[in-house]
């Protein structure tokens, strides 16, 4: 997998983590707060759409994920 690919996961589950912990269908962790978390990850989605800069993007690069398909 390449960082494109990482990101858009690691997204992904953070943002049906968020939403399974921020609804009353989870009674131990219920708090509207968790949508914060979802709203912060649909934010940094949407600069990164027009600044092409992700912070998870260089944690990834520093772990040596590679950018393009070989």
């Amino acid at each position: 997998m390449i960082i494109n690919d990482w990101i858009h996961s690691i997204a992904g589950i953070m943002i049906l983590l968020s939403l399974s912990l921020g609804t009353a269908a989870s009674p131990l962790y219920h708090s509207s707060y968790w949508l914060l978390l979802t709203a912060f990850v649909g934010l940094n989605l949407l600069q990164f759409g027009f600044s092409k800069f992700c912070p998870l993007g260089l944690i990834l690069k520093k772990m040596g994920v590679p950018e393009e398909r070989r």
